[in-house]
């Protein structure tokens, strides 16, 4: 276990991030999740839904994690990594029921978070879910200093990370044919946004 990669961030997000997925995720399901980071989520996700088939992807670079991850756990409804960069196409075939990405947002260029909206929109059925966490801006505004500082040590580290304006996203949502239909305020000046495909 101590060879596999390990973000701390996990152990304290995905209590939290499990109580809004499981008020939603109700029905067996698909859910692809992009930039799965470690894998550490997928697996937690994966073994406490145990009716809802999991697909972890990440760019080709990092996939390795992912998959150690996955083959230490032996879950079954946890499926094979797939490589998945939101600004070229995306895998053939795929038939998921819903998408989930957590902390990605803020690590995209502005235009690839717009391509994931449309690539979301394409790829989800009518009634789908796409599931968004973490944090945000609210009319330009910061949700707290903490998340000021944040963005500035990202946008520092790199010119075009930092937090989004949720505005911009229920945009790009809307021209992808999504509403946000909630907004769940969660620990540590996170947000859960859920939108969802009209059509």
């Amino acid at each position: 276990m101590s060879s596999l990669p390990d973000a701390p961030a996990t152990h304290r997000n995905r209590e939290p991030i499990l109580t809004q997925l499981d008020k939603y995720l109700t029905a067996p399901s698909t859910v692809l999740e992009i930039g799965s980071g470690t894998g550490q989520h997928a697996v937690h996700f994966a073994s406490h839904l145990p009716h809802v088939t999991w697909i972890p992807t990440e760019l080709s670079a990092n996939l390795s994690g992912v998959e150690a991850w996955r083959q230490q756990s032996g879950l079954a409804n946890l499926m094979e990594s797939l490589v998945l960069d939101v600004s070229q196409p995306w895998p053939e075939g795929l038939a998921v029921d819903h998408i989930f990405t957590a902390n990605t947002t803020h690590i995209m260029p502005s235009d690839a978070v717009e391509r994931l909206f449309q690539g979301a929109g394409r790829q989800l059925p009518a009634k789908g879910y796409l599931f968004l966490y973490g944090p945000f801006k609210y009319d330009g505004q910061f949700t707290s200093a903490s998340n000021a500082a944040f963005d500035l040590q990202l946008r520092q580290r790199a010119a075009h990370q930092g937090i989004r304006d949720i505005e911009q996203l229920i945009a790009w949502a809307g021209d992808a044919g999504m509403l946000l239909v909630a907004d769940h305020t969660m620990p540590a000046n996170n947000q859960f946004l859920v939108f969802q495909r009209t059509e």
